[in-house]
């Protein structure tokens, strides 16, 4: 068991949420499971992800702890990897807390944060290719989220970052026939010049992107070939309709001035828990069934298992024993 003590701050900065919404146009791309809720919030839970992982394994070389990164499952994005400690396979699982309330209840009193459920997809820990000997790893990140279109233009005005997407419909991001799109045009009926970025698939499945700058109601032809097309992202809150046209297709898509979201986490600070073996958390875990309110969720999407965060082991523990591994001083 652990207590707050036991838990690891590393420093929360600018560029791992920038890491994060950039891994985040690839999950659009590989077309990971989008099912239940927003896609704008699975998005931001992505870029938490992602952000609280590269955390993880700056804070493993700081403290001298050696690892190694090996290569993701093939049915999901192939840009993503698991960092391996002594051996074991560690998955990193982040629980984003994004309530104002919730955060400032964090801050004030975070034994609370003890009983909170460390949750795992019931298919996610069921999967076949985990072993009994994996490790999962949870961390808390506290951030905030513009979840309206109010609150995006209020970040804009303020001059703080966002990050634009439009998911396309699924006919152009998961098109029936592997078949090019053809010759991509894009215009914009906005009154002054707007900076976007779209991305897709090529022939051979790899995340092919390219910006360009749409002058008013003027065409604009994408540059790569594209056999799907995930996202269009906006450098800043469009005021009118931006349309694509594919060739082959012969298909007008309008995007709507607000069918945009913002995937941008204003990340304030990370909570490294603690991990707990596979076959630990087996042994262990109660079911969250989908419906449940949680800490986390005020409503959970998909069928869960969960053991109380009490219940992890403590990280300063694990990189000690990774370390006698590695010096040879202990066998796991």
């Amino acid at each position: 068991m652990i207590s707050i003590d036991d838990f690891l701050k590393p420093a929360y900065t600018h560029d791992l949420t920038e890491s994060g919404v950039a891994m985040a146009a690839r999950f659009l791309a590989y077309q990971i499971d989008h099912s239940g809720g927003s896609i704008y919030a699975q998005l931001r839970q992505v870029v938490s992800e992602v952000a609280v992982e590269l955390a993880f394994r700056r804070q493993l070389s700081e403290k001298g702890v050696p690892f190694e990164v090996k290569g993701n499952m093939p049915f999901s994005d192939p840009n993503r990897f698991d960092v391996s400690l002594g051996g074991h396979r560690c998955e990193v699982h982040t629980l984003l807390v994004s309530k104002r309330n919730q955060i400032t209840a964090i801050k004030h009193d975070p034994l609370g944060l003890l009983e909170t459920p460390a949750l795992l997809k019931e298919h996610q820990f069921s999967s076949s290719n985990h072993l009994e000997k994996d490790l999962h790893v949870f961390g808390f990140l506290l951030g905030l989220t513009s979840d309206s279109e109010g609150e995006t233009r209020k970040a804009q005005e303020a001059g703080q970052p966002t990050y634009l997407l439009h998911p396309l419909k699924t006919s152009w991001s998961i098109p029936p026939n592997w078949t090019p799109l053809g010759k991509l045009a894009l215009k914009s009926e906005s009154q002054t010049n707007m900076r976007v970025e779209i991305g897709g698939l090529d022939i051979d499945r790899t995340f092919t992107s390219e910006s360009m700058t749409l002058e008013p109601l003027k065409r604009v032809y994408a540059k790569n070939e594209y056999y799907s097309l995930a996202y269009v992202h906006a450098e800043k809150l469009p005021e009118a309709r931006l349309g694509l046209h594919s060739s082959e297709k012969d298909e007008l898509y309008l995007i709507l001035p607000h069918e945009w979201g913002n995937i941008w986490v204003y990340g304030m600070e990370i909570w490294m828990a603690g991990y707990i073996p596979q076959e630990e958390f087996r042994r262990k875990a109660s079911t969250t069934f989908s419906g449940s309110r949680v800490f986390q969720y005020s409503t959970t999407q998909t069928k869960s298992l969960s053991v109380p965060v009490k219940e992890l082991r403590p990280l300063e523990k694990l990189f000690s024993d990774v370390i006698q591994w590695k010096n040879g001083r202990r066998s796991w």
